[in-house]
């Protein structure tokens, strides 16, 4: 069996790279050739590693999810504060992973709802992590609070866009890096508080609830 060349390692890594880019500015109508072209290639080597642009977008995928998940477990349980502080304080580094995010949100459809429930599936794995590492609390529910995260994350994001399009904001498809700085300043503050701190004064309302479900998930009758 031939061995794997570095150097095309290499160029693979910089074409996704580059598709990663391109369609978080352009949306997923950008094309190869515009791809081959960011990353200083041939179409037809595109082609070669990926076999079509449905190839190159699933590899986007798995390599955005993944670096998400990663970031995100080694934050929570190995990083001290003052680290997290630090990395969000460098937009630029997160800037074309979370416009890619963004736009493959946009999108719609299957492959973006099956974007979607990685993402859930990855927030699940690293709260469990965190879990065990003691840094974040036991769940009741530990899906439907990765699931409920995830959301309100979603949500933030269109949110952001919805602002921009209205000329109140920084587009994230546009200017990552600048809207991620926009979202962290108005934000990240409450957001912190409400995850150290919580909403409500007292049980009274999960217990009413947890009682009238008996203990399970469901709509009250």
């Amino acid at each position: 069996m031939r061995s794997v060349d570095t150097d095309d390692l290499t160029t693979r890594a910089r074409i996704r790279d580059a598709a990663i880019a391109r369609f978080g500015r352009d949306g997923f109508r950008a094309g190869l050739r515009a791809v081959a072209t960011d990353a200083g290639v041939s179409p037809a080597l595109v082609i070669h590693h990926f076999g079509s642009k449905d190839g190159l977008r699933a590899e986007c995928d798995a390599y955005v999810l993944r670096s998400i998940r990663d970031q995100k477990a080694e934050a929570m349980t190995r990083w001290s504060p003052l680290q997290v502080i630090g990395a969000i304080d460098d937009a630029e580094q997160y800037a074309t992973v979370f416009g890619y995010v963004v736009r493959a949100i946009l999108e719609g459809g299957a492959v973006a709802a099956t974007f979607v429930e990685g993402m859930v599936a990855d927030a699940e794995s690293y709260l469990e992590e965190a879990v065990a590492s003691g840094t974040v609390r036991p769940s009741v529910d530990p899906a439907g609070r990765a699931r409920y995260l995830i959301a309100t994350s979603v949500g933030m994001l269109l949110v952001a866009q919805l602002e921009a399009e209205a000329g109140r904001g920084v587009s994230p498809t546009v200017d990552p890096a600048g809207a991620l700085r926009e979202i962290w300043r108005t934000v990240l503050l409450p957001g912190l508080e409400l995850m150290t701190f919580g909403l409500l004064t007292s049980s009274d309302l999960l217990d009413e609830y947890r009682a009238a479900t008996d203990g399970h998930a469901t709509a009250p009758p």
